[in-house]
Order: structure tokens, then C-alpha cells, then sequence
């Protein structure tokens, strides 16, 4: 049984340290829940001098219309920098000239450190741009490559079996990835906790800063996402559905991806003869809501793919991106991931089926780059003709 003590987010802090060697302020967003507060709040432990401000507080609001820089009367232990952590701030009307300014003045004197639920880096148009005063990282839900004590190796290998990893799996699988549940590991929680978790950010924090007036049909348009995981998502087809135009339901999309309710990966074209390059798949940060087993399957590779090349990212090991292949003969591979606009690897996705995949064998062979088949139900892992074949959780846990 796991519990906080046990759990060091040790990318985060591998990523913390490597960030905060410089002067910039340090912004981590990531969904609501999973652990933001509680990340920054241990970080801050090894600093004698803190401040922690949530905006959400009615006396902090107070503090900072007050006095803008009233973390300048905090009562110091010793001479050293202090901590100044500014919690939820983005909702603040003005947030961004309100940063820009304490940045100005005081970037030498305090270290400040900027957590959100919303995407800080597009989050509100219009203010002073805020380029060149920030670092941004992103904190996700736990996946088993963070679970798991395994360092990382190279992308075609055959990895150990570990016994723990099917229980960490398993456990991913029927809570989510969000620390509370997940910790927790009771279903009746995880279905309570989720249905006031969506409830909470559509019909509170998409609400106080959209235009939306029907916040039933952004529900609905959000209910219809599970079912068509893995997918390509036809917009058209959906705001036929709902009655409602294109561009609104491409809106409300990018709500549900700026809240962190959903995540989207495109296409992938370079070196594909006939490629689609238009559809868009949309994953779930929440993905044991997925009632159909391969869906949930293919969605839990793609978030563990998606922390990979976040946390690549903001180590500065590169430019990472997640897509998919897919060509007009429908010929289709579920993951590529690439770096600086090169392809590094494929992933296929087979929930009960260990044959390698012919599409596999394909862009394998045309791209040029590792493939991997990973399979839910089946306990293997050995490489047939250069692709690999292996458990999802014992390949991931290196990632």
C-alpha cells in the first residue's frame, strides 16, 4: 500500500533541480489534484524563509490588493532567499502585469514559484507578455514510469520482469492516476471523487472565465469522449450531434484541453505517402471512466507517453512531441513519438493480441526507426525481426 511518504515525485524533482539554477520564476501546472500543492510545499522544506499564498483564500486575495509585494513582510529566519510560492494566481484578473512587475523588481531578492490547474502559458489573452521571466513544467497524475524505482535504458530493449509493476498497473487502471484515489484504492471513492472532479472544473473553473451559457451541452460534448479514445475525433460529426457550430465545438475542446480534462495528439506526416493530416485524438487525463477495456488501455499508453516527452521537455533534452500514423489506405499505428521534427520511435498498442501488427512491421520498415508492440493481457516481452514485443506496464516503468 502506498502512501504520501512513500511516493518522491522524483522527475518532478529532477526537473525542479535542473530549473532552479536559474533566476526565472519557476511556473508548474498540471491538472487539479494531482499534487501540485504537495509537491511545491515538500520543495519548500529545504528553504528556511517561505511564503505560501493561494488565491483561492479569501485573506490572501485581501493580502495582495492590499499590499501587491506583501511577501516582503515576511518574518525571516536567516539571510537566506526566500520562497515565495503564489498559488492559483492566474485568477487573478491581473495575474500577468501583476508577475511581470514583482519579477522586475525583486527577481534577485525572492524565488518565486507559480502553481496553477489552468495552462499559465495560455491561460488568459491580453496583459504584459511575461516571455523571458518564466520557466514552465507540467505535474501529471502518477504513471507507472514514475512509480516504479527502474531507470531508464534505450527504447528497443527487453526489460525485466517485476511483479510490482502488474500491481501498479492494475492499480492505475482501477483509480486513475490522481493521488487521492489512486491512494485510496477504493472504487466507491474513485466514482464519488470523479463525478465532483469534472463537475468541479466544467461547472466551476471553465465556467468563471468562458462565455459558455450552456454548460449542460459542454458536459455532454465532454461524456462523449470516452467512447471514441483512440479514434479520430470528428468535429463536423459532433456539432451536427449537438446542434451547435463547429468553431463552438472547437472551443469547448480547447477548454476541456486547457482545464486538463483532455489531451490531444495529432497526426504525423513526414515521410508518409497519402498521410491524414486533418483528424486530431483526443485522451483522458481520468481514463478509468473508459468503460471499454482497449480504449482504456490505449489511453493509459498515451498519457504514460505524454509525461515521457513532458518531462524530456522541461529537462531540456530536446523538442519531444506525441503523434500518430495513419494513411488514406487507413493503415494506422497508434503513437510516434518524435524529437526536434524526427521521428525517435513507434508504439502499437494490442490489448490481447501478441502477433506483431503488419502496420507495425510497415512504418517500421519505412521510417526506419524502433518499433514497439505493447500488449495488455499477455505476459511476454521478446523481439521478433528487430520489433519488440512486450507487456505494457514492464516496458512503460522504464519510460
Amino acid at each position: 500500500m502506498y502512501h504520501w511518504g512513500m511516493i518522491e515525485r522524483k522527475f518532478y524533482r529532477s526537473v525542479w533541480q535542473n530549473l532552479s539554477r536559474y533566476k526565472n520564476m519557476i511556473f508548474i501546472s498540471g491538472p487539479r489534484q494531482a499534487g501540485k500543492t504537495t509537491f511545491v510545499k515538500r520543495i519548500s522544506k529545504g528553504f528556511s524563509n517561505t511564503i505560501y499564498f493561494n488565491w483561492d483564500i479569501i485573506e490572501d486575495k485581501r493580502k495582495i490588493i492590499d499590499d501587491p509585494y506583501f511577501f516582503r513582510k515576511i518574518n525571516r529566519i536567516d539571510d537566506s532567499i526566500p520562497f515565495v510560492i503564489l498559488n492559483e494566481i492566474h485568477k487573478y484578473s491581473r495575474w500577468k502585469n501583476y508577475l511581470k512587475g514583482v519579477y522586475d523588481k525583486y527577481y534577485d531578492e525572492y524565488m518565486f514559484v507559480i502553481t496553477g490547474s489552468g495552462r499559465l502559458d495560455t491561460y488568459q489573452k491580453g496583459g504584459d507578455s511575461l516571455a523571458g521571466r518564466y520557466i514552465l513544467f507540467y505535474l501529471w497524475p502518477f504513471t507507472i514510469g514514475e512509480l516504479s524505482n527502474n531507470k531508464y535504458k534505450n527504447y528497443i530493449f527487453v526489460p525485466e520482469r517485476d511483479k510490482k509493476n502488474s500491481d501498479i498497473w492494475n492499480d492505475l487502471k482501477n483509480y486513475s492516476g490522481f493521488p487521492e484515489p489512486f491512494l485510496k484504492k477504493d472504487k466507491n471513492f474513485y466514482n464519488i471523487w470523479s463525478n465532483t472532479y469534472f463537475q468541479q472544473i466544467i461547472r466551476e473553473d471553465i465556467r468563471n472565465v468562458s462565455d459558455i451559457r450552456n454548460i449542460d451541452l459542454l458536459e455532454i460534448l465532454f461524456s462523449l469522449i470516452p467512447s471514441r479514445v483512440g479514434s479520430n475525433l470528428s468535429i463536423s460529426n459532433i456539432s451536427k450531434l449537438l446542434q451547435v457550430s463547429f468553431e463552438t465545438i472547437k472551443t469547448w475542446l480547447l477548454y476541456l484541453e486547457r482545464f486538463f480534462l483532455v489531451f490531444k495528439i495529432n497526426s504525423w506526416h513526414k515521410g508518409i505517402s497519402r498521410s491524414i493530416l486533418k483528424e486530431k485524438k483526443y485522451y483522458l487525463l481520468n481514463y478509468s471512466v473508459i468503460e471499454d477495456p482497449g480504449k482504456r488501455f490505449e489511453n493509459m499508453v498515451a498519457l504514460e507517453l505524454y509525461r515521457f516527452i513532458s518531462t524530456k521537455n522541461a529537462l531540456g533534452e530536446g523538442k519531444f512531441s506525441l503523434h500518430y500514423l495513419l494513411n488514406k489506405q487507413k493503415e494506422e499505428v497508434d503513437f510516434l513519438v518524435a524529437n526536434n521534427n524526427k521521428p525517435v520511435f513507434i508504439v502499437e498498442t494490442k490489448y490481447n493480441d501478441d502477433n506483431v501488427s503488419k502496420n507495425l512491421v510497415k512504418f517500421q520498415k519505412l521510417l526506419n526507426i524502433p518499433a514497439i508492440q505493447l500488449v495488455e493481457k499477455k505476459d511476454i516481452c521478446r523481439k521478433f525481426d528487430g520489433i519488440l514485443v512486450c507487456t505494457a506496464y514492464d516496458w512503460l516503468s522504464y519510460l
